[in-house]
């Protein structure tokens, strides 16, 4: 099914009550809910959203987690290989340097989880030099010499200092010489230096991204002291004091928040004030560009536990700042929409997640289904907001979700575009839920559908109604999740009955040249605009239907509609 059926039509998922704060841990993988919550009438899509977890107000009073970490990396047989290569170049050549993979791969191999992304600092000379005498060794080996990628040094991407790229045994690596950092007071550029490995490791974002493992011994190294205790009690702090690591570069403050969801770790006190502070939020706005506050997002989006991640930016206060508003909107925004949004895409996630992974399976192989979870968490993000609009420099109306995603998140455009879509397309869903699921009001239906040149099949009202059907804003009572699963079934069971799946993409049997054609016309107007929508109500009320036969129709309900005209006016 596509992911068109999980979306909430208007009007469905009701807001309840003020944000509440729980003391209780969330079980995994799914949150907790609060309960108890007075509910409002909503309709087919409305899981109940209640006060959601507060992932910050779980803090105080919880246990500390402890997190399994292993004592040492265990190295795939790849991963002996590559190492072993470049210790054979440092030898060979007499080098003397120490090769350490930082960062990402160390953290991720200390909790047993596999990386490909494997970065490695050296201390006495570039990356790019590095990389040359690897391909010298490499001539001097009778072996292919592989291309070097240089990667200068970028601050709005977060790159600031060359790296040297290059294949080795088919995987990439990335050759980067140690550094230490220093910032300008308005800038998140810093002024870079050849550095030591303790001063590199204090410049990290996070102390369990602080961590080496040095090659040439075969061990790990902790040289800020804290990067493996804070993994194995599962929390997120900063190797130096947190206000000035985020002052120094606002992002940072994401990545943190990024790295809390994805490993369901907890946030640091003092960086949860740090990440809190007026000052910071002003320069995570004002610094960073929004390419890379979009980048960050998307990749919270495409995470395992968004929601745990959108928790933490309302949490923080960070909403408005990471989805900046257009000014002069239409109705004004709310103070709670922050809270809104987050609900909202919590009880997308709940109801998806209770369906599994089949509510994506529209696309073709992962990949797809992937994209398709993605802008369908969006659409459920922005839900609240999705009647709000402002007037561009046009003086054109336009929705504030299509000017969050395209220009505070500087996403694709196409992002923006099937989001809008999306929350049209979910508004006219709500009346085709109540038909799909009861045979009662057919006639009254197929009344609507009916016209002069047309009459439906009582039989085939349904499949016609799915896809011309009008929007209603009000289908009834809150159902529980459960309850929601099996309805959400239910109308899949049905739609795939009626042959539905996928209906979006019939082409029509006739384009408008055709039409005219057929009607004897030699321009097109209103007329043809009908004959189109006409088209596409006889296609679904005859599946197998041929070309001939639609024209022939369409020429016989034409002089039908002429008889009667003439019979009328005499």
């Amino acid at each position: 099914m596509s992911l068109r059926l999980l979306l909430p039509p208007r009007g469905s998922l009701r807001l309840l009550s003020p944000l509440r704060r729980h003391q209780t841990p969330r079980p995994p993988p799914f949150r907790t809910t609060a309960t108890g919550v007075p509910q409002r009438a909503s309709s087919f899509f409305s899981i109940p959203i209640r006060a959601f977890t507060s992932i910050s107000g779980m803090a105080a009073g919880t246990q500390q987690q402890t997190v399994e970490v292993r004592e040492s990396v265990e190295l795939t047989e790849e991963e002996e290989r590559i190492f072993a290569r470049l210790l054979d170049v440092v030898r060979h050549f007499g080098l003397g340097t120490q090769l350490r993979v930082a960062g990402g791969w160390v953290r991720d191999k200390l909790l047993g989880k596999g990386s490909a992304d494997i970065d490695i600092a050296l201390d006495n000379m570039t990356g790019q030099n590095f990389c040359e005498r690897v391909n010298e060794y490499s001539k001097f080996m009778g072996e292919e010499q592989k291309g070097i990628g240089v990667i200068q040094c970028n601050p709005d991407q977060s790159k600031h200092l060359e790296t040297a790229r290059m294949l080795i045994y088919g995987i990439w690596i990335d050759f980067v010489n140690l550094r230490s950092e220093k910032y300008a007071e308005n800038s998140r550029i810093p002024t870079v230096e050849i550095g030591t490995a303790k001063e590199d490791a204090l410049r990290r974002d996070l102390t369990i991204n602080s961590l080496f493992f040095n090659i040439n011994t075969k061990s790990v190294e902790d040289l800020t002291g804290r990067g493996l205790e804070d993994l194995k009690k599962g929390l997120i702090d900063t190797p130096l004091p947190a206000k000035s690591t985020f002052l120094d570069d606002p992002l940072r403050v994401l990545r943190a928040i990024r790295f809390a969801a994805r490993f369901s770790f907890t946030l640091a006190e003092d960086l949860k004030e740090a990440a809190s502070d007026e000052k910071v939020k002003s320069e995570l706005g004002s610094k960073i560009s929004r390419e890379r506050i979009g980048h960050e997002v998307d990749l919270m989006m495409s995470d395992k536990h968004p929601v745990n991640a959108l928790c933490h930016i309302h949490d923080l206060g960070l909403f408005y700042v990471v989805f900046a508003f257009p000014e002069k909107l239409e109705p004004p925004a709310l103070d709670k929409h922050d809270w809104l949004c987050v609900s909202h895409l919590e009880a997308a996630w709940n109801l998806a997640h209770s369906i599994g992974r089949s509510v994506f399976s529209g696309g073709s192989d992962s990949k797809s289904q992937d994209e398709q979870q993605r802008l369908c968490l969006y659409s459920a993000l922005f839900t609240p907001v999705r009647n709000m609009f402002y007037m561009d420099k046009k003086s054109k109306k336009v929705p504030v979700v299509s000017y969050i995603i395209r220009y505070s998140l500087k996403l694709k455009a196409s992002d923006a575009d099937t989001i809008v879509n999306i929350h049209v397309a979910s508004e006219k869903f709500a009346e085709l839920i109540l038909l799909l699921e009861s045979n009662e009001n057919l006639e009254t239906v197929k009344e609507k559908l009916d016209d002069e040149y047309l009459e439906i099949p009582t039989d085939l009202v349904k499949r016609v109604f799915a896809e011309v059907g009008n929007a209603s804003d009000s289908l009834g009572k809150q159902d529980e999740l459960d309850k929601m699963k099996e309805r959400y079934i239910s109308v899949e069971r049905s739609i795939t009955e009626l042959d539905l799946d996928g209906v979006w993409k019939m082409k029509p049997l006739l384009d408008g040249k055709a039409i005219m054609g057929v009607m004897q016309v030699k321009s097109g107007g209103p007329l043809i605009g009908k004959w189109q929508q006409r088209l596409v109500k006889w296609q679904l009320a005859h599946p197998q239907g041929t070309m001939e036969e639609c024209m022939e129709w369409m020429k016989q309900s034409e002089q039908q509609s002429k008889r009667q005209k003439i019979e009328c006016s005499t």
